[in-house]
């Protein structure tokens, strides 16, 4: 990522994310762990991908309370939160209702490796949260939410959204584009699909690692306020 405020960097995520279709009219976030420990910085509600501002961006504290901004908070503020807490090598989160990952989720098939996209999640199985398809609204939501992530990149959420994490904000939403590319070619290609073999796949993943961040970048740079 470069050098700028997580206000910018929230910004820049959530046009990226709108201009990728991932945009749900107000609903849908995003967040970046806080650089001096304070908490996490987090899109502010009742906005669009496309209408944050830098003052929309709230701070919220480790108990959730707003620190700076004026924004409205998000329900869903513990997915961000609990997630952070139990991993400290997750420094942004992703939210998003995506088209075709929602769908995909409600038929209960297997994420198969069936593209490069689908190797940065797959295998083992995608992890699925199954304890709710209604909003992460409570603290102990979020930590379950948390443990079912475990130490993964992306979790879907059957009959409600996706999350996906990274070290930087540009990888989580990165992984958000290609989670829902994975399950766009899942339900083009149908049940009878033959996936890569487990070690070709793996493989696949060791060698593409840096393509998150390539994408990430490619994604900002051709928003159209930068053509």
């Amino acid at each position: 990522m470069s050098e700028v405020s997580p206000q910018q960097d929230i910004v820049i995520a959530c046009r990226v994310l709108e201009a990728a279709g991932q945009a749900d009219m107000v609903w849908g976030h995003v967040s970046v762990r806080d650089a001096q420990g304070r908490g996490l910085w987090l899109k502010g509600s009742n906005l669009g991908f496309d209408e944050v501002q830098e003052t929309d961006v709230v701070l919220l504290s480790w108990d959730g309370e707003v620190l700076e901004g004026t924004a409205g908070r998000h329900i869903e503020y513990p997915i961000h939160l609990e997630i952070m807490r139990v991993r400290p090598d997750v420094n942004a989160v992703v939210h998003t209702h995506p088209l075709y990952s929602v769908a995909f989720a409600a038929t209960g098939r297997p994420l198969l490796a069936l593209s490069h996209e689908a190797c940065h999640f797959v295998p083992p199985d995608i992890a699925r949260f199954l304890q709710t398809g209604d909003l992460i609204r409570t603290p102990v939501l979020g930590e379950d939410l948390a443990r079912c992530l475990s130490d993964r990149n992306a979790v879907l959420i059957p009959h409600h959204g996706i999350v996906t994490v990274g070290t930087e904000l540009g990888r989580a939403v990165a992984a958000a584009t290609h989670l829902e590319r994975a399950c766009q070619i899942a339900l083009l290609a149908g049940e009878g699909a033959q996936p890569s073999a487990d070690e070709e796949a793996l493989q696949k993943r060791e060698r593409s690692e840096r393509h998150l961040t390539m994408a990430w970048n490619y994604l900002a740079r051709t928003l159209p306020e930068n053509s």
